[in-house]
């Protein structure tokens, strides 16, 4: 039993060797048709870093030819499937320009969304592959509206819109967070604008509210009245928006601090005729 093990061993060695052998004397060696033979087979087998590099010999001379469609196509799935997202969704859109009546067009169309799906990063990072996402998915469910993928393309946009909410949420926030709370209203305002329906609506309220809270209670006593009022105005918007709010509470607690200190406010202006804004 152990000689047969061993013997199994060794060949499955063997075989792991010569194979290696071959692709290395196609790779190099080879004419380009079994260049091409051996990618295509390699493609199929799964083995995609290997095949990509075959392909990359034998693109110049079959470009003009008929079976460059086919090699277009498995050159763009091949860097999919070795997670080079990038150059995915590039060769995947240089596919669709070049053979727009191809077979295979609307999967290279759901692809290009797909790679950059990927290929974009957490919300707090750069977002332009989000962006192209986005834009790619679109186009898929404007192209192919009763495709069986456009369920999966409608959900998969609506997670990357959330991401870019998130991120610009949480630029907006930066401010409060930096106690810049004047630019912090600003941004929040902005954002809420930018993005109705989103989310974040009960924090951005709540960040803002608390924003206004801070300028209102730090102010000059020239502009204490106005900010007070706005942070009040605030309050009110957040609990008409969210009455059932965990925060609200708490929230209320500040209001009445708001209210207190806009009453002393008013008898110093009075007192000292200080015409505040």
């Amino acid at each position: 039993m152990f000689q047969i093990k061993n013997l199994s061993i060794i060949l499955i060695l063997a075989i792991m060797i010569a194979s290696c052998s071959e692709y290395q004397k196609v790779l190099n060696k080879g004419k380009v048709e079994d260049q091409y033979k051996l990618a295509t087979k390699l493609y199929e087998e799964g083995k995609y870093s290997k095949s990509l590099q075959l392909f990359e010999k034998v693109i110049p001379k079959y470009r003009r030819k008929p079976q460059f469609e086919r090699i277009q196509f498995m050159v763009a799935q091949s860097n999919y499937m070795t997670k080079d997202y990038d150059l995915a969704a590039y060769y995947f859109n240089r596919f669709i320009g070049n053979y727009p009546k191809s077979s295979k067009i609307e999967e290279a169309v759901y692809m290009v969304a797909h790679s950059y799906y990927l290929g974009s990063p957490k919300s707090s990072l750069d977002q332009s592959d989000t962006q192209k996402a986005l834009v790619a998915f679109q186009d898929y469910i404007d192209k192919y509206p009763d495709s069986d993928k456009t369920k999966e393309a409608n959900i998969l946009y609506n997670e990357l819109t959330i991401r870019l909410e998130r991120k610009a949420f949480e630029l907006a926030k930066l401010y409060y967070t930096t106690e810049r709370y004047n630019s912090a209203i600003v941004a929040l305002d902005v954002f809420l604008e930018d993005n109705y329906g989103t989310k974040f609506k009960e924090k951005a309220l709540g960040y803002k509210f608390l924003s206004a809270y801070e300028l209102g209670m730090q102010s000059i006593i020239t502009k204490k009245k106005k900010r007070l009022d706005n942070a009040i105005t605030a309050y009110q918007r957040f609990k008409i928006s969210f009455p059932k709010s965990d925060r609200l509470k708490k929230f209320a607690d500040l209001k009445k601090k708001l209210e207190a200190e806009l009453k002393t406010t008013k008898q110093q202006l009075e007192k000292y005729k200080i015409y505040g804004s």
